[in-house]
């Protein structure tokens, strides 16, 4: 997490901004976490593209009035997820002095991360690592998250000129972890430096939103994570293309058909059901696509837990039939995440607020 500042008393709100919506959820922490406000609101067409601002005035006028509206807190921790982040797990001797290793994460973050990191902002978390054996040094595994200064920055500028007070950026992933993430499953052997060993089993989080976050975790140490453009975004505007639907109600027939009722007894026209679920047949295999070649990706790793579950979030998980379809194609038990902290809600809602409510908790 790139930590600005912090007041753990305060109500905090986790941000998230997609191309459709904007999302945020208020959480105080006293003792424990809970959820005091939250708030979604439709966003204009062309203002956030990609993971990235594209209209900073359309951005900040949107923040100004939904956190006006609901009177949220005005400390807020940001989501980001786009290309300009690059997701790196290191393995390195392990080193006691935190000062030498963060040179040494510097110094081996040049060779495996593909930008000036000059021009970036660098952070890292140990998750794991294995003790020394016979004529080996023990070692830690790191997970080394560099995002593209100017991309941040032009980020937070909106919020700012919003009236809001940005206390800390986070890789939406993280955020998606905190909030559906277990305690972490680890060997029971030796810690390194502090942090538990390799663990021995992980589950893949999928958050299919705007676009698709996929990420690997024991527990809350995050092994593996990357961004697919593949989503929902894409989906809605697909149909209302060859539908001439709006995107907002494309978006509405998305949820109504979902993927497994059968179609001839779905309520509507029935070749705009027929489209739909074409659409949403489409969507779907591109989001397990990128499911199926993350967790070869991931397999190939050094030491690698071997992934056992999938858990969904995100507004596509609220499709009706989208676990049901994805699960025996993925060949993982498959299932949908809510947060109990956000059980009050309706499913549509708690979905596209999940990933906001992990970015409002501390670690």
């Amino acid at each position: 997490m790139l930590q600005l500042s912090k007041k753990k008393d305060d109500a905090l709100v986790g941000l998230e901004i997609e191309a459709g919506s904007i999302a945020a959820a208020e959480v105080v922490a006293n003792g424990s976490s809970r959820v005091t406000a939250t708030a979604i609101a439709p966003l204009r067409a062309g203002t956030f593209h990609d993971g990235e601002v594209t209209d900073p005035t359309s951005l900040s006028d949107a923040l100004r009035s939904l956190f006006s509206e609901h009177k949220l807190s005005r400390k807020v921790r940001l989501g980001v997820a786009n290309q300009r982040v690059v997701v790196r797990t290191l393995r390195l001797p392990a080193i006691e002095d935190p000062k030498d290793l963060e040179v040494a994460v510097r110094s081996q973050a040049h060779e495996q991360i593909p930008m000036p990191l000059e021009q970036a902002v660098l952070a890292h978390r140990v998750v794991g690592g294995v003790p020394a054996t016979d004529g080996m040094p023990a070692q830690v595994d790191i997970v080394v998250v560099a995002a593209r200064r100017d991309m941040i920055e032009a980020t937070l500028k909106p919020l700012r000129d919003a009236g809001l007070e940005p206390v800390g950026v986070d890789l939406s992933a993280f955020g998606l972890i905190r909030a559906l993430g277990g305690p972490a499953t680890v060997t029971t052997g030796e810690q390194v430096d502090g942090a538990p060993a390799t663990p021995t089993s992980a589950t893949l989080f999928c958050n299919v939103g705007d676009v698709t976050n996929l990420a690997i975790a024991s527990g809350r140490s995050c092994l593996f994570t990357r961004v697919s453009s593949s989503g929902i975004a894409g989906v809605a505007a697909d149909l209302a293309a060859g539908t001439g639907l709006s995107e907002e109600h494309a978006r509405m027939w998305l949820a109504h058909v979902g993927l497994i009722a059968p179609v001839e007894g779905i309520e509507g026209d029935p070749a705009t059901i027929s489209r739909t679920r074409v659409a949403l047949e489409s969507g779907a295999s591109k989001v397990l696509d990128e499911v199926r070649l993350s967790l070869d990706f991931y397999a190939a790793q050094e030491a690698a837990a071997p992934v056992e579950q999938v858990v969904l979030g995100g507004p596509g998980s609220a499709i009706p039939g989208f676990a049901e379809w994805m699960a025996p194609l993925i060949g993982l038990p498959t299932s949908i995440g809510r947060p109990e902290a956000l059980a009050g809600l309706d499913p549509a809602a708690a979905a596209r607020l999940t990933l906001p409510y992990g970015l409002a908790l501390d670690y």
